[in-house]
């Protein structure tokens, strides 16, 4: 694991910045996420001053309210739903999702950490007993960077907030790095940088404050700008997920009234000439043409929008999977192994029966055994009968219908599916598949 954290701006990786960076801030409850993100619009100049108007109080701006929205979250000062902001900068475009850090919306945190390029994991300096060596970190702290090391976000930033707030900001600073560099080693987390930031007053955010509790290093936005999107799959064989089925009109003399199929491709590249197989039927054909997302012919690769049109007419419908033929052809299985992150209120019991999505496709499933389940304090595993709210597990699941499913480690669009309750309709869990 690289646990090395960058502290100098020779030290940024200035590669892959050319398009834009989803990164989430985390952390546990009042640790200033909404403040920090406040902080990146303001200093950054990316605040209409109609907006800015709206969300003063005694003359001064109430930073935290730029992102929290809902009138609960202003009447309570708390974040509950997912708030996606837009900035960009001279070198950079941003997509930012303020994460909720109460343990009842851990799942909305989940759902914006699995499309994130990137993750600011910030921590409260005066909720710990930062004069200890190293002090112990809160344990929603610590479940939101398991479930990071879970969901494979690419880049991880610790931010040390409220320094200024502490009697030794510097002091504090180095015990508390010290503690969340020994968690992430124990958590398999690969961190790029610690920066010790105050986003009420502004230091190392968007600018530096040199020689600042005895970091020297780029600020908070310097980083983000030079951190590198995720890595799509596109060595791997070809995936595509069909989610909608377009029908021509016979008189199209392109396609001569053959449907086409749009999805995102998953793993590998699309281009015409490729021979492919539909699952579940099984039936073959090959690519006649391949459009990207503004309709263009062009190859697409993964992680990108395509609509394909095939030499010959099959049964095709939205949750099936059009993958490579040959020798490259995904597996697929009716049983899986799977990480979960249980968010249900119910907790997860052995025998039960959910709906499972996977891509497109819904299927039922049944958790046939629980195998294990991960202590947050400490890392530790231990048998389990059953999984409750927000716990993290190992379990076994069998499916209705077989799938073409891949390890998390393989493919995260392939590797990963949702339970939902079949009364509720509500989701009750996020897995990341370890072996099919």
């Amino acid at each position: 694991m690289n646990s090395t954290l960058h502290t100098s701006q020779d030290a940024l990786n200035l590669n892959d910045t050319s398009t834009a960076l989803r990164f989430i801030t985390c952390g546990s409850v009042d640790d200033g996420k909404s403040t920090l993100i406040g902080r990146l619009l303001f200093d950054s100049r990316a605040v209409l001053r109609d907006q800015l108007a709206s969300v003063e109080r005694a003359g001064q701006p109430d930073l935290a309210l730029l992102t929290d929205g809902l009138q609960a979250e202003r009447e309570q000062g708390i974040t509950i739903d997912v708030a996606h902001r837009y900035f960009n900068t001279a070198r950079r475009k941003f997509i930012i999702a303020d994460t909720p850090g109460h343990e009842q919306y851990t799942r909305n945190m989940v759902t914006a950490a699995s499309s994130a390029d990137a993750a600011v994991v910030l921590v409260d300096a005066t909720k710990l007993a930062w004069q200890e060596q190293v002090p112990s970190l809160l344990e929603q702290t610590r479940r939101h960077c398991l479930l990071l090391a879970m969901l494979r976000v690419p880049s991880v930033v610790f931010a040390i907030n409220k320094l200024d707030a502490v009697a030794d900001p510097q002091l504090a600073y180095a015990h508390i790095g010290t503690a969340l560099r020994q968690f992430a080693q124990q958590a398999a987390l690969s961190i790029d940088a610690c920066v010790p930031i105050s986003a009420l007053e502004g230091y190392n955010v968007v600018q530096s404050r040199k020689h600042w509790c005895g970091y020297d290093g780029p600020s908070l936005l310097d980083l983000l700008q030079a951190l590198p999107v995720a890595h799509q799959d596109t060595d791997m064989p070809l995936v595509l997920p069909v989610q909608w089925v377009e029908k021509f009109s016979s008189s199209s003399d392109t396609n001569q009234g053959r449907r086409l199929f749009w999805g995102r491709v998953a793993t590998g590249q699309l281009r015409a000439g490729q021979s492919i197989t539909v699952h579940p039927s099984g039936k073959r054909a090959k690519v006649v043409q391949v459009l990207d997302s503004a309709r263009r012919p062009a190859a697409v690769g993964a992680g990108r929008s395509a609509g394909v049109i095939l030499d010959r007419e099959l049964d095709i419908s939205r949750g099936d999977t059009l993958q490579s033929s040959g020798a490259s052809e995904a597996a697929v299985t009716s049983t899986l192994r799977a990480r979960v992150a249980w968010l249900d209120d119910e907790p997860l019991l052995p025998g039960r029966s959910y709906w499972a999505l996977h891509g497109h496709r819904w299927v039922k499933a049944k958790v046939t055994r629980i195998i294990n389940q991960t202590q947050i304090s400490t890392l530790e595993t231990h048998p389990a009968t059953q999984l409750g709210p927000n716990a993290i597990g190992l379990i076994d699941l069998a499916l209705q219908e077989p799938l073409p499913a891949l390890s998390y480690r393989q493919s995260q669009a392939m590797g990963s599916l949702i339970l939902v309750d079949t009364a509720s309709h509500r989701t009750s869990g996020a897995l990341m598949v370890e072996s099919p």
